[in-house]
């Protein structure tokens, strides 16, 4: 990893101004379509306060999403969204998605003849909060009937569950090149 960012840092302290403006606009374009999407989402359910719930002791408010009748997205990423519903559990004191259950309610195609996700697919994906700092991952259940090409259909489920999060430390001391001791 510290490679890849001193790679990264080294192809931008030799990127030409032309080069800059065209990866900030870039940059921009994808912020902006990301920032779409998630308005997008806004319009295309309807919200429903569900509760409060209290996994793992902490607070949440409990949404449930159900797709807008009649909605049509705009962008090629929201014309799925109303295939789905959700229920979301968001964290009451961080306004941080602690949880989130999302069910495929009709048959999804991608491409022509890509991909098609069967309704009844489901995604669970659950986080934790890591040293009251961060949000990780702490489980996530897959069961998704999807067919390939037309020709192979494939049910798949995973578990996967993420444990034991520990904080890395190390302790780095700097010395004058004049006090290092060689090696025997």
């Amino acid at each position: 990893e510290e490679e890849k960012i001193q790679k990264i840092i080294e192809k931008r302290k030799n990127e030409s101004d032309e080069n800059r403006k065209k990866r900030e606009k870039k940059e921009e374009k994808e912020r902006e379509e990301s920032r779409r999407f998630v308005s997008e989402v806004a319009d295309a359910y309807n919200f429903h306060f569900a509760g409060i719930e209290s996994p793992a002791g902490r607070d949440t408010y409990v949404i449930d999403g159900e797709p807008r009748p009649g909605y049509e997205g705009h962008s090629k990423e929201s014309k799925f969204l109303p295939k789905f519903r959700f229920r979301a559990w968001i964290d009451k004191d961080e306004s941080q998605w602690k949880k989130l259950d999302i069910q495929c309610i009709d048959t999804v195609s991608v491409g022509l003849f890509l991909a098609r996700i069967h309704k009844g697919s489901r995604i669970i994906i659950e986080q934790t909060r890591v040293n009251d700092e961060v949000w990780l991952p702490q489980h996530i259940d897959v069961k998704v009937d999807v067919r390939l090409a037309l020709l192979k259909n494939f049910n798949v489920e995973d578990d996967i569950t993420y444990r034991d999060y520990q904080k890395f430390r190390t302790n780095t001391k700097i010395i004058p090149l004049g006090e290092a001791q060689p090696n025997p």
